[in-house]
């Protein structure tokens, strides 16, 4: 069998991010400008690590890398709009009330009409807290007003904590309560929200996992807020702090390498493939 080619042998990893896959054994380290320089090696490359989201297409569509953080969770995580709007299609009793529109003139006075404060309104896309309103006067939805492209405005939940559950693989290996911070209306740590580890509601964890598991999420801390022991789904970080995990970033880091070692590709000679055949052309 002449034709079998090592081409699509699956060898050792690739990081764009070394702290957080510090120690991981067979693992090289690249900078996100260097993809291009080594086409060889992220072909064959068993796993692609963390690369950035402007990495992702052209990893996953032209040189058929397996990444992680899967796929989907770049193209979710991206923006809130996108998540919300996967919730939706897969959880649509576990989503708040949220509108979501144009930034023009007729759909803000719309959204006001629509919504009683207060509300809470978003940038798409931010995090840790920034780029989100507490929408309580006709004044602070014009503040708003200036700073979004795309209205993004939801209920405003009756709780002074919510959830945060981190998944790796298929399964929530770590949660805890993130108590409201007494300087704002934001549950954040880093905006002064405080951890507590007392026993989060297993309605929540299930929630997750099986949300993850539709959309095909392998790596994220969920924010979710209980009401009434009815869980809600707030949003999702693709990266996130392990300020509250325990055993911080070491036990993250082990949690991954576990998951990451559990799902690598056989290592096995194969027939030439589209990659391999794009690989020599490009070359």
């Amino acid at each position: 069998m002449r034709h079998l080619i090592l081409c699509d042998l699956r060898m050792g990893w690739i990081s764009f991010d070394p702290l957080r896959t510090l120690g991981f054994p067979d693992t090289r380290f690249l900078k996100p400008e260097q993809c291009f320089s080594f086409r060889e090696e992220l072909v064959q490359a068993n796993w692609v690590l963390f690369p950035d989201y402007w990495q992702v297409n052209a990893l996953v569509y032209g040189f058929g890398s397996r990444i992680f953080p899967s796929h989907s969770s770049y193209l979710i995580g991206h923006s809130k709009v996108e998540m919300t709007r996967a919730f939706t299609a897969v959880a649509p009793r576990h989503v708040p009330e949220t509108h979501i529109a144009a930034n023009t003139p007729e759909q803000a006075a719309a959204l006001w009409a629509r919504m009683t404060p207060p509300f809470v309104a978003k940038l798409p896309r931010s995090a840790q807290g920034q780029g989100v309103w507490l929408i309580e006067s006709q004044a602070d939805w014009r503040r708003y007003l200036l700073c979004a492209d795309v209205l993004y405005v939801q209920e405003y939940l009756p709780i002074d904590r919510d959830i945060r559950l981190v998944l790796v693989g298929d399964k929530v290996i770590s949660h805890y309560w993130r108590l409201q911070s007494p300087y704002t209306f934001h549950n954040n740590v880093s905006r002064g929200g405080e951890v507590d580890y007392s026993p989060v509601p297993q309605s929540a964890i299930a929630l997750v996992e099986r949300v993850a598991g539709q959309l095909v999420i392998n790596h994220a801390g969920f924010d979710v807020a209980m009401v009434g022991g009815h869980p809600y789904l707030l949003e999702f970080n693709r990266l996130f702090g392990n300020q509250g995990i325990p055993g911080g970033d070491v036990a993250l880091r082990a949690a991954i390498f576990d998951y990451l070692k559990s799902h690598e590709v056989p290592q096995r000679p194969t027939r030439d493939s589209r990659g391999a055949k794009r690989l020599r052309r490009a070359a």
